[in-house]
């Protein structure tokens, strides 16, 4: 029987533990979970006895206790009915706030990588993306500049005062990604490298992760629940293209999955319209059209040259380009109710999804 166990506010750590110990002498398997102002108790197990519920309700601590229908506990709307609203670094992501993370897809040098910064940071970006480590589908393509190429994105994100996003593909390269960037990226191949995720999620930094070409909204935000299960509660999920029959573009991109994982969780939801379309001329409309579902931002790629780009240049954004798609989302985001976030404006309290901090082994 999967349910959530609301603590009472005013319980210390021998009180928590002693209430894990009396859940599990009643048949179930609790995992102990702690967000910003509360402590919950996920439990598996017990079918058959519809009587556990009351019991669990019943337990001295126990505030509240919640049924949960589907297989993933912490990413439910069980778990928190009101959306989840990051502060990284200043920067407000999730409910009424939309933000566009921008950069080229790989780091290719200093200069491109502070000419690109300049100007999707005039353009209203609030987030700096940039590939350090690059899984390519050819092993001859180009796979990235490392540590090097980390370097060099926390050098342009602390010149231009903004968070910076970067891939890890590797549970041996996530301490040094830690180290560089603001935020882990898992991509859509990686989707469901378990290991990875479990490894992202004993650290405090949040976790953006992309919707595998083949996966369902199921599968990715039972991804989501490996990063939430180690503590990590800062997590984003992101949509970027699904593997059908049509041809017309590099991948198709499911508009529908912004409502649908709303509805289902209380995860921010992004969408990645570069890699869906594979074609710049298709990046803008798939990105108004993101926002106009009600997704809290999207990620694009953007290139100053991108006929010479080393990675992905048919769908990175000129500048120009860029600039005129954010112009147009502030439009669209306000028609929904919603605003384009740039770094470092007032908004409304965060109430954070908050770690217990720091590097957890």
């Amino acid at each position: 029987m999967d349910m959530v166990a609301v603590l009472k506010t005013n319980l210390d750590d021998n009180a928590v533990t002693a209430l894990v110990g009396r859940i599990e002498s009643l048949g179930l398997a609790p995992h102990v979970s702690r967000t910003e102002y509360r402590t919950v108790i996920t439990t598996s197990g017990g079918e058959g006895n519809p009587e556990l519920r009351d019991q669990v309700a019943q337990l001295e601590g126990v505030d509240r206790v919640l049924p949960i229908a589907q297989p993933y506990r912490l990413a439910s709307r069980e778990f928190a009915e009101s959306d989840t609203i990051l502060d990284i670094k200043g920067i407000r992501v999730g409910g009424p706030h939309v933000n566009v993370i921008a950069g080229p897809c790989a780091i290719e040098s200093r200069e491109l990588l502070f000419e690109v910064a300049a100007a999707v940071k005039q353009a209203g970006a609030s987030i700096l993306r940039g590939g350090a480590f690059k899984p390519r589908t050819s092993p001859y393509s180009f796979q990235g500049k490392g540590r090097d190429g980390l370097i060099m994105l926390q050098e342009a994100g602390q010149a231009f005062n903004m968070p910076t996003i970067t891939e890890v593909t590797d549970t041996r390269d996530v301490e040094v990604v830690y180290k560089y960037a603001d935020m882990f990226q898992v991509g859509a191949r990686n989707m469901q490298n378990y290991n990875l995720l479990l490894e992202v999620g004993k650290t405090d930094k949040p976790v953006f992760i992309k919707r595998g070409l083949a996966a369902s909204t199921t599968e990715l935000l039972m991804s989501a629940e490996y990063v939430l299960s180690q503590g990590n509660h800062r997590v984003i999920l992101c949509e970027r293209g699904i593997r059908t029959f049509a041809d017309d573009v590099r991948f198709t991109l499911d508009v529908s999955a912004v409502p649908v994982l709303q509805e289902r969780s209380h995860l921010p939801v992004f969408v990645d319209p570069s890699h869906a379309a594979g074609r710049r001329d298709l990046v803008p409309p798939l990105a108004l059209a993101a926002v106009a579902a009600g997704a809290a931002g999207v990620i694009v790629e953007v290139h100053s040259c991108p006929d010479k780009a080393l990675c992905d240049g048919p769908q990175a954004l000129l500048p120009t380009k860029f600039e005129g798609m954010m112009n147009q989302l502030r439009q669209i985001a306000e028609v929904v109710g919603h605003r384009v976030t740039r770094w470092g404006e007032e908004g409304e309290h965060v109430r954070p999804a908050a770690t217990g901090g720091g590097w957890r082994s």
